[in-house]
């Protein structure tokens, strides 16, 4: 199995994020990556507690999981961090 950088895997996950939300299908074919490593690197970020939506619906359909996880991630910004957030 191929074993990509740091910071390809930054890339990705900012990709996979709010607010650049992107389908795994479309990251796959502008950066070549197989769309199963891609559902798996989504796994394991959401194993290490990082926000990363189990799926690609809005925040409104999301896991009461991924939203409390946004909660913690968040609790400490400050309004103007919040925003950039």
């Amino acid at each position: 199995m191929r074993r990509y950088s740091e910071a390809i895997q930054a890339v990705v996950r900012r990709r996979l994020t709010l607010p650049h939300r992107q389908s795994v299908a479309k990251i796959s074919a502008e950066l070549d990556i197989h769309v199963v490593t891609l559902y798996n690197c989504k796994k394991t970020w959401r194993f290490q507690g990082k926000v990363v939506p189990a799926s690609e619906k809005d925040p409104e359909g999301w896991s009461a999981t991924d939203k409390f996880t946004v909660v913690l991630e968040t609790i400490g910004l400050n309004p103007t961090e919040l925003n950039d957030y």
